[in-house]
């Protein structure tokens, strides 16, 4: 796995590290069970502080994507697409739940979502 940051952009290193690593498990260069390198060694090899890559770590972990186990080291327990799917089903969940509470039928909400979909892409 090929990690890369660029100092001089607006992005804080913590986010480009974490983009990264999210990059690598969505495109399966990482998967479950797979051991990052431990934090100081990242942070060597990326020139960056450890509190740095402790930070990126930290976010991944909080976002079910990583286990930090003490002594033992970070291990990816989820995929990023698998934990995107799973917030998505979430959100689609929410959204149908509310559509029925105010009274939409299906074809409407279906039209909204269409709409703002396009909107979306558009952008």
């Amino acid at each position: 796995m090929k990690l890369s940051i660029d100092p001089s952009s607006a992005d804080p290193l913590f986010d480009q590290i974490a983009r990264g690593l999210k990059r690598a498990l969505t495109t399966g260069a990482l998967g479950p069970g797979d051991r990052l390198p431990t934090a100081r060694d990242l942070a060597d090899s990326l020139q960056v502080n450890l509190h740095t890559v402790l930070r990126a770590y930290a976010i991944l972990r909080d976002e079910g994507l990583l286990e930090v186990r003490r002594g033992r080291g970070t291990v990816v327990v989820a995929r990023a697409k698998m934990l995107g799917d799973a917030r998505l089903h979430r959100a689609v969940a929410n959204v149908v739940s509310e559509a029925r509470r105010v009274g939409l039928e299906e074809n409407e909400l279906l039209r909204l979502v269409s709409d703002g979909f396009r909107e979306r892409t558009e952008i």
